[in-house]
C-alpha cells in the first residue's frame, strides 16, 4: 500500500465543503483528489469526519460525510500502527510541531509519499525530505514533482 503524495485532513474539508466561502479552495482541492497516486491515513478520515459534522460553517450533514469517507474507498489508507505512534512523538519532538500533524508526517512517511498536499504545515521547511505544498496558497504549485 503505497502513494506518492498524501493528503492531509484539511484538503479532504475542503472539497466536500458546501460553504460559500470555500468554493475556491473547493476547486483546488478536488483537483488534488483527481491526481494519481494519491493516499491518507486512518486518521485522516477520523478527522475529516469529526470536523465535518461539528462545524456548521462546512454546511455537511452526517449523511454527507459517510458519502464522502465511502467514496474513498479506492485510496490507500494507511493504518495507525503502535510503530506510527512512536515515530511520531519522536517527530514532534524533533520538528517542535503538534503530536497531530507528527502523525500525518510520519503516515506520509511509512507511506512512501515524498508529498504532503496541506495547510498545517510551513511548506519552506525541510521534513527530513518530506515535501509538504500548500495548494491553497496564491501561485502554489498543486501538482507533486
Amino acid at each position: 500500500m503505497t502513494a506518492t503524495s498524501f493528503v492531509d485532513t484539511n484538503v479532504l474539508l475542503y472539497a466536500a465543503s458546501n460553504a460559500p466561502a470555500d468554493q475556491p479552495k473547493r476547486a483546488v482541492a478536488r483537483q488534488i483528489l483527481q491526481e494519481p497516486g494519491i493516499g491518507f491515513s486512518a486518521q485522516v478520515l477520523q478527522e475529516f469526519y469529526a470536523v465535518a459534522v461539528t462545524k456548521q460553517r462546512l454546511q455537511m450533514t452526517h449523511d454527507e460525510a459517510i458519502a464522502v469517507l465511502k467514496s474513498l474507498a479506492a485510496f490507500p489508507v494507511w493504518p495507525i500502527t503502535r510503530d506510527l505512534v512512536l515515530e511520531s512523538i519522536e517527530a514532534k519532538q524533533r520538528f517542535q510541531i503538534s503530536y497531530w500533524d507528527a502523525a500525518i508526517l510520519t503516515a506520509a512517511k511509512q507511506m512512501g509519499c515524498p508529498t504532503i498536499y496541506s495547510e498545517d504545515f510551513d511548506p519552506a521547511r525541510d521534513y527530513d525530505g518530506t515535501r509538504v505544498v500548500n495548494p491553497f496558497l496564491t501561485g502554489a504549485s498543486t501538482l507533486a514533482p
